[in-house]
């Protein structure tokens, strides 16, 4: 589920290549990789995991990444500013709905123009393709889910040290959910921005690699990054909580701050 930005650098103009950068337009229109749409995925915010919640949430998904030109039939590449937030929730939403070839770009823009490759200016039109998709259940998670599995999952808090134990607060409740191991999305990153070797990351998840489990955070962006890295170190099953804290804080649900 990654990309160089060499080995990217060196498809650029391929036809069937769609590439996506998720950052704000403010940033893609100031700077972007050549040839690549904009589709700014931190509006894209879901905080209703019910079971209606999450087909209307694929409905959705899939109407957002066909606007932006992906389809079934097309390799799509997403990036932000490191290997990031916005690229993973990009590349994990492709993978929730059965995309065959989502991936981030290693390092986003911090690594690309390191390597002094191209950039352009300006916008690109997007051009809207068609993209069902096939909803895969065993990569999201719904709050009923992780409430009653509480005891048999690894749930991961992705957030910072101060959401966790509630002294950031960001609903109507502070805390975690009870059992969450609080590791930093930001733990995942080397200083140049891509995603750190497979051994630094099984350092850093010392877990069984058949452990179930789920990773959360405000909003279901950090917690993408956090399975983007889990799957790259070799842990198989792995769900993203979808309505993350932004749900759970704000509903009558266990909390902990311990």
């Amino acid at each position: 589920m990654l990309i160089s930005a060499d080995k990217l650098h060196g498809m650029l103009g391929d036809p069937g290549l769609v590439i996506i950068d998720a950052r704000s337009y403010k940033d893609y229109s100031q700077a972007h990789i050549p040839g690549s749409v904009n589709l700014d995925l931190f509006a894209f915010h879901w905080a209703d995991t019910t079971p209606e919640g999450i087909r209307g949430f694929g409905r959705q998904a899939a109407m957002v990444l066909s606007f932006a030109g992906v389809s079934e039939k097309n390799r799509v590449v997403f990036y932000d500013d490191v290997s990031g937030m916005l690229a993973a929730r990009g590349v994990w939403m492709s993978r929730y709905l059965s995309h065959p070839d989502a991936s981030m770009l290693d390092g986003g823009m911090k690594k690309w123009q390191a390597e002094g490759l191209a950039v352009e200016s300006g916008t690109n039109p997007s051009c809207p393709a068609k993209f069902s998709g096939n909803p895969d259940p065993g990569i999201i998670a719904g709050y009923e889910h992780v409430r009653d599995n509480l005891d048999e999952l690894v749930i991961i808090d992705a957030r910072t040290g101060a959401e966790y134990d509630g002294t950031t607060v960001r609903a109507a409740r502070a805390g975690h959910i009870p059992g969450a191991i609080n590791i930093d999305w930001s733990l995942n990153l080397n200083p140049d921005g891509t995603l750190k070797p497979d051994s630094e990351l099984q350092d850093l998840y010392k877990f069984r690699k058949d452990a179930k489990i789920v990773t959360y955070c405000q909003g279901a962006y950090r917690a993408a990054n956090a399975y983007l890295a889990l799957k790259k170190a070799g842990f198989e099953n792995v769900r993203v909580y979808l309505g993350s804290w932004g749900e759970w804080g704000n509903l009558d649900l266990p909390v902990s701050r311990d």
